[in-house]
């Protein structure tokens, strides 16, 4: 393994470790786990900050990857419930890996680029939008997923706004849950 690659699968770990405390995370501690030198860090990555960003892409590439194999799992499910099953599975995953997921979206939001996490979200989703309603036209569906993925990473960012504003608790799956049914139902129009 190349001094890059022990960096970030070092950081990775500090990452899983530290969990909602990232900002404890120190270079000393990256390099020290990888076994490189400090200069190394802002030499590959330019800061700690774009060392974590791209870290943070990994772990949640890992995770569209596996959410096309869960998709393959649930088949017996009806095109709405897998959509649903699927959106539930991702909220929980936004909640649970809070620190995580937030730089995600953040870095999505702030620097898009054509294949970030929020493009690969968006395409995993497209077909399910698609299969729950066959009658729509392709703008339509991809406008709709776009509202959906939108809509998601928005009841995360802004949980606590939008649990005052809509008198629900959405940082309790169940309500969670419930709210992403509701949403799916506006959006679908079923």
């Amino acid at each position: 393994m190349d001094n890059k690659e022990a960096i970030i699968q070092a950081t990775i770990k500090l990452i899983e470790e530290n969990g909602e405390h990232l900002e404890e995370i120190t270079v000393r501690d990256i390099c020290k786990n990888a076994g490189v030198g400090l200069g190394l860090v802002n030499y590959h990555f330019g800061s700690k900050d774009k060392l974590i960003e791209a870290c943070v892409e990994r772990i949640i590439n890992g995770i569209v990857e596996r959410f096309q194999n869960i998709r393959e799992e649930i088949e017996g499910l009806s095109s709405f419930e897998k959509l649903e099953y699927l959106g539930n599975m991702t909220l929980d995953f936004l909640f649970e890996h809070a620190a995580v997921s937030r730089i995600s979206v953040l870095t999505d939001m702030q620097s898009p680029k054509e294949c970030d996490n929020t493009y690969r979200t968006y395409a995993a989703y497209l077909s399910l939008v698609s299969a729950c309603r066959p009658d729509w036209d392709t703008a339509t569906v991809r406008r709709k997923t776009f509202c959906l993925i939108t809509i998601m990473q928005q009841t995360f960012l802004r949980h606590e706004t939008i649990s005052k504003m809509l008198n629900i608790d959405l940082s309790q799956k169940d309500n969670r849950s419930a709210f992403h049914t509701q949403i799916l139902h506006d959006i679908l129009e079923v």
